[in-house]
């Protein structure tokens, strides 16, 4: 049974001559000349990238970087050495394996053991829309009290510290802050937040 060929293999001398001077226009920097040798090669390598990297978007973007590339090597080109489309196709194949290293590098290789203990978007938005509610009930009180909810749960200060703040004794901070949190209780009771 003989060796199974590709198709660049059938090519025409033809057809190679027409590469070579597609490839000598867009040395000379001719854009439809490029145009045509993307028409001739894009979809192949879009194909190769997608079999490499099973992401259509990555695909393409290699396939561009590859015919890129070809514009920025035309002007060194060596005839004979190899036709357009295997050097492309091999091109593509290398941007493809980087592509799937550098997502390794970045993803860890490696599936975490447990669980994501994350809360759920749902869980996250009513969080937010409890901690809103909290943000408008603080900011009703008298600004007193509002500081020293601020300061004792926000800033997360001792009494003694709050009450140097405000510039006022202990005792007297420690009753203010009594006050704040039942009217802050009688608030949320009011707007149906009261557990």
């Amino acid at each position: 049974m003989p060796a199974v060929q590709s198709v660049s293999d059938f090519a025409s001398p033809a057809m190679e001559v027409g590469e070579a001077a597609l490839l000598a226009r867009v040395a000379a920097r001719d854009a439809a000349a490029f145009r045509q040798l993307v028409e001739r090669h894009a979809a192949t390598l879009h194909r190769v990238a997608w079999r490499m990297t099973g992401d259509a978007h990555e695909a393409e973007d290699i396939a561009q970087e590859a015919l890129l590339r070809l514009w920025d090597h035309a002007p060194r080109w060596t005839e004979g050495r190899q036709s357009v489309a295997a050097w492309l196709r091999r091109i593509a194949i290398n941007l493809a394996i980087d592509r799937l290293r550098r997502g390794q590098r970045i993803a860890g290789g490696e599936v975490p053991e447990r669980a994501d203990e994350a809360p759920l978007a749902d869980a996250m938005l009513e969080a937010n829309q409890q901690a809103t509610r909290a943000r408008a009930l603080i900011a009703a009180l008298p600004d007193r009290q509002r500081a020293a909810i601020v300061l004792t749960y926000y800033e997360e200060l001792s009494n003694a510290e709050s009450a140097a703040a405000l510039d006022m004794q202990v005792k007297a901070f420690e009753s203010l802050l009594f006050r704040a949190r039942a009217a802050l209780k009688a608030a949320f009771t009011a707007a149906g937040d009261g557990r």
